[in-house]
């Protein structure tokens, strides 16, 4: 066994309760009495998600929108936070920026742990979301005929990443701080077909939602909208960190949100994506994975 995906392969006869959606989902899905809660649990590790030499405070505020984020695809409404944090030198700023993004988005932290460690050191948010519509959307309802949509831009947080780690004075904003699109989600989660949130690369995310839909997705790389220059695109479209949402919907109307149609659902081929007519058939270089 290695990587993530093997070792997800390896527990998924664990996760048998129907809430956990067999491992193929961005959340957990608990219905309880009439009520229907979303439930997300992210980790982020110094020297992997973010540079020994961020601010503490643009950590803490990344570690909460990329959890909201997983919500946003749900189109939840953020009832709380748990924390899981290792102790270290910058305990206050972490803090300082931990109540920045909490007070942003009027989320209250629940409770959580803490534990010594590191270096490196590694943090963990469980998010708690109320859905607000069923079904809840999933990765794996895109119907052929259906087309593909992303809201926003990407490759601003490679940008940023590479603006912060060169140390050239560029805009770091979209990687440090992004920004989670729960009224893009709560808007969009009545009507779409399909939705997941863009973190780990727009190819690799969209392989992940046609396979959990058993359908073939075909990209228009040119109609992705990208912040970064346009020799750049294919990096743009296999960074991740964007937190941008990628839905499907039905063809001939329009989302009632800002996005970009960028391609269509078709039925299952012999690959589960296609980018600009040329079949991918492995994911492996799509994007980023552990």
């Amino acid at each position: 066994m290695s990587g993530e995906s093997a070792f997800i392969d390896s527990i998924r006869a664990l996760a048998h309760h129907r809430a956990a959606r067999n491992l193929f989902d961005d959340a957990a899905v608990l219905e309880i009495g009439a009520e229907t809660l979303v439930l997300t649990h992210d980790m982020m590790v110094e020297g992997v998600h973010f540079l020994p030499s961020q601010p503490r405070e643009d950590v803490a505020w990344k570690l909460v929108a990329s959890n909201l984020s997983d919500l946003a695809a749900k189109g939840a409404q953020p009832l709380g936070v748990l924390l899981g944090y290792m102790l270290g030198d910058d305990d206050e700023d972490f803090s300082a920026g931990l109540f920045d993004v909490l007070e942003h988005y009027s989320v209250p932290l629940l409770g959580g742990d803490t534990v010594s460690g590191g270096p490196p050191q590694a943090f963990g948010l469980t998010a708690i979301g109320l859905a607000t519509h069923s079904p809840v959307p999933s990765r794996g309802g895109a119907r052929p005929g259906d087309a593909l949509w992303v809201t926003g831009e990407l490759g601003a947080a490679m940008l940023g990443f590479e603006a912060l780690r060169d140390g050239t004075g560029g805009d770091t904003s979209s990687y440090s701080r992004p920004m989670a699109r729960l009224p893009e989600g709560l808007a969009l989660a009545p009507l779409v077909t399909a939705m997941m949130d863009i973190s780990d690369g727009l190819l690799l995310d969209a392989w992940r939602l046609a396979e959990a839909s058993h359908a073939s997705l075909a990209i228009d790389s040119a109609a992705v909208p990208i912040a970064a220059p346009e020799a750049r695109r294919i990096d743009a479209l296999r960074w991740g960190d964007d937190y941008e949402l990628l839905f499907t919907w039905p063809a001939g109307t329009e989302p009632p949100v800002p996005a970009t149609r960028i391609g269509t659902v078709e039925p299952r081929g012999f690959a589960p994506l296609f980018l600009d007519g040329e079949p991918i058939a492995n994911r492996d270089g799509l994007g980023y994975e552990h």
